[in-house]
């Protein structure tokens, strides 16, 4: 058999699965409202929480950094690519945080995977939550670790493991998101927190879907919750609007994650403009108490909503709602109907989401008026009359 039959018996099954992915086109900015395909449609389906990806004020900083500096950071870090503008956005991300030091990624997979490879190894033991990211799960493949999964927001089974798995003078760390990515839920950081204390483990808490909306100032389910993570990783790409990550605690793990990550080591340094948006988009995530507020009115309001219609939609505090379907056929016909209805919201399939979780992951922003949710309950609304 030749290797492209291969390929396409693959791609085959994939299709037969319900599970061929074809990414939707859109045409302008990213706000409350898209076109999408050609059409116009309230989006509901982004992580751009705060409504910040066309801010005129992060736009304009990037402008100018471009103006300046250029684009490209001509090569890795370690090389020819470390502007001073790098280390300047790096120490107010580390600020916002309030920790000692932070270390600017291209992406928020590049910083998950780097991390956790750089600061265990072959030698080392993570117990990692069973519903983490897969940046995090790849990280610890790279590590070579021996990991332990335990069960979803559990910290029984966590501490059940630590107990029976944990070996004395070993490098350990536990590993979690503090809000979960497909089903909105929070991590027990307080009790994570203790067990990694009482079991000499380092907290690894990734923050990508918390920071700018939960949290004094937006800085995360961590300072909401009162505790320190050992390390703690942050995406821009989300609540802030624009792209790229970051790494944040003591400085010599910092110091080690930018010695020993090879997606930090081996890739060419973010754009200088990328750094500039981002010290832009820091002093407006602060700032942002009204927005926090309006998108989780708008999360409690349509969680509330979809439930009365009969969706079955996961519990949470977060904008973040999961609606579950099932079947990724299933999911997808609901997907393409509400398009047709004037409503954007991208199904979810395996293996982004276990086989049966098939979903609608429903995400509002603070940009989106109370007008645009009452549209979009009514866009469901229709749909569920449509398939009945």
């Amino acid at each position: 058999m030749r290797f492209l039959d291969h390929i396409q018996d693959s791609l085959a099954r994939h299709v037969a699965a319900g599970l061929l992915r074809r990414p939707r086109t859109v045409t302008g900015p990213q706000g409350p409202v898209i076109t999408v395909d050609g059409r116009t449609a309230i989006c509901l389906c982004s992580n751009n929480y705060l409504g910040l990806a066309d801010h005129p004020a992060i736009a304009a900083a990037a402008q100018v950094a471009l103006g300046h500096l250029g684009y490209g950071a001509a090569a890795s870090r370690h090389i020819s690519g470390t502007m001073d503008l790098h280390r300047v956005a790096e120490a107010r991300l580390a600020r916002f945080v309030q920790q000692p030091r932070a270390l600017l990624f291209s992406t928020g997979y590049a910083a998950n995977t780097g991390a956790v490879q750089a600061i265990t190894g072959p030698d080392a033991q993570i117990f990692s939550d069973e519903l983490n990211h897969a940046s995090l799960i790849d990280g610890c493949r790279l590590s070579r670790a021996q990991v332990h999964v335990y069960r979803h927001r559990d910290p029984g089974h966590l501490e059940q493991l630590l107990v029976r798995q944990r070996r004395a003078g070993v490098p350990a760390l536990i590993l979690t998101e503090s809000v979960f990515s497909m089903d909105g839920d929070l991590a027990p950081l307080v009790v994570l927190r203790q067990l990694a204390d009482r079991f000499g483990c380092g907290l690894v808490v990734d923050e990508a879907h918390a920071l700018g909306v939960l949290g004094p100032s937006g800085r995360g389910l961590a300072a909401r919750d009162g505790i320190i993570p050992d390390l703690l990783i942050g995406t821009l790409g989300k609540a802030f609007g624009t792209a790229g990550a970051f790494v944040a605690g003591p400085d010599d793990t910092v110091r080690l994650i930018e010695n020993r990550a090879r997606s930090y080591i081996f890739s060419t340094a973010p754009s200088p403009s990328l750094a500039a948006a981002a010290l832009a988009a820091a002093d407006l995530v602060e700032h942002a108490d009204d927005r926090r507020a309006t998108v989780l009115r708008h999360s409690e309001r349509l969680r509330r909503e979809l439930r009365a219609l009969d969706y079955r939609v996961l519990d949470g505090e977060t904008p973040v709602l999961p609606v579950i379907i099932g079947a990724p056929d299933a999911t997808m016909i609901l997907s393409a109907r509400l398009l047709d209805l004037g409503v954007f919201a991208h199904g979810i399939r395996p293996p982004t989401v276990p086989a049966g979780t098939s979903r609608l992951r429903i995400t509002p922003m603070a940009t989106h008026s109370d007008e645009h949710v009452d549209a979009a309950l009514a866009a469901f609304r229709a749909a569920r009359e449509q398939a009945r």
